[in-house]
């Protein structure tokens, strides 16, 4: 009996144990160990911040997954893995032993880059802690404008995950009194998206402090580098994910950002019964931005790939698109696509983006 350990619940691995409903794997003892019990997709997260989905809607629980496709989950989160012993270690303290190792962890929230960035902003990974933290932050929007008190929010960090969330917020709370400051370092908005999200974020109200470095962030404030502080009842950080220390930690070859390296296969450069896909990997041949986009993508030719490397077989390559469609909402059920040099918008394109992102989310939604 042949041991397949998949760490975390990522969109690569939810595609990974839809193929095992489809074809289980013969001889081989699959377990999936996730920190949660449900993966959020990213792509309805603001969304959901904006009020057009339930939570319900927007999550693909794991264990009904699980259930069919004959895999163990264990709910915690992995720390080590001891190439030499075949174990990944635990924060439970469980020992999880391998043949074939997955990972799909997705990255961390970076906050070391911003001091205080950890103890006083808000960050939108893990998705499941932004989740929690952003009911909080409602709560007291709706509070402080029912003693009819001003709301005042900053975002720190002007990606299009970051942007996205901004403009769900604005449109969260249109009913209340509040003020929306964005605090970028660069000087535009991301890509060639950028003149249309601006050109919203004004007609919206937004403060939009362009080539302006957040120096420091403590309770209720910002402080930017050219000494200016921006008071704020509640700071959001959104200045991109970085890698998880452990995998580098634990022997893995990975990039200068930390990144786990990988072939064309999906498997690693350095150990080859392990293998990544998701924010958490980086292909040698293939540089990509991380995105949820290339993540979904990964997933059926990891799931091949697993079983041909547990069967001895020939492996298949994986070639990752140079470009992408990018559907970004802009809070009020309107959005704007790009591909390539192209890129358009309107309430045409929400609809679109919101069939797509149903239609993937359903697709792994089983009772039992």
């Amino acid at each position: 009996m042949k041991r397949l350990l998949l760490l975390g619940g990522g969109h690569a691995h939810v595609q990974v144990l839809k193929s095992l409903i489809d074809s289980p794997l013969a001889e081989t003892e699959v377990t999936l160990v996730s920190p949660f019990a449900r993966q959020v997709y990213s792509g309805m997260l603001p969304g959901w911040v904006a009020g057009h989905y339930a939570i319900d809607q927007c999550v693909i629980p794991l264990a009904p997954l699980c259930r069919p496709a004959r895999v163990t989950l264990v709910e915690t989160a992995a720390n080590h893995i001891d190439l030499a012993r075949r174990i990944v270690r635990c924060a439970n303290g469980a020992e999880m032993p391998f043949d074939v190792l997955s990972v799909d962890t997705g990255p961390v929230a970076n906050t070391t880059m911003i001091p205080g960035a950890g103890e006083h902003a808000i960050t939108v990974r893990p998705i499941e802690a932004f989740i929690e933290d952003f009911l909080l932050l409602a709560a007291d929007v709706g509070a402080r404008a029912a003693s009819g008190q001003q709301s005042r929010i900053a975002f720190v960090g002007a990606g299009a995950a970051g942007v996205e969330l901004a403009l769900a917020m604005r449109y969260a709370f249109r009913e209340q009194r509040t003020t929306l400051t964005l605090i970028s370092a660069a000087n535009t908005l991301p890509g060639l998206v950028g003149p249309r999200l601006l050109r919203m974020m004004r007609a919206r109200g937004f403060q939009f402090l362009a080539g302006r470095t957040a120096q420091r962030i403590e309770a209720g404030r910002v402080t930017l580098q050219d000494g200016e502080a921006i008071s704020a009842d509640h700071i959001v950080i959104s200045t991109g994910a970085v890698a998880a220390t452990w995998p580098a930690a634990s022997g893995l070859k990975t990039n200068g950002s930390g990144f786990i390296l990988v072939n064309d296969h999906l498997q690693s450069i350095s150990h080859p019964d392990v293998f990544a896909a998701g924010d958490c990997a980086t292909m040698v041949n293939y540089q990509r931005p991380k995105s949820g986009v290339y993540a979904v993508r990964a997933g059926p030719p990891l799931a091949e790939n697993l079983r041909r490397h547990l069967r001895g077989e020939k492996l298949i390559p994986f070639r990752p698109r140079k470009r992408s469609l990018y559907l970004i909402s802009t809070g009020d059920k309107y959005a704007i696509g790009s591909w390539g040099t192209f890129a358009w918008e309107g309430k045409w394109v929400w609809r679109w983006k919101d069939r797509i992102d149903r239609r993937f989310v359903e697709k792994y939604w089983f009772s039992g």
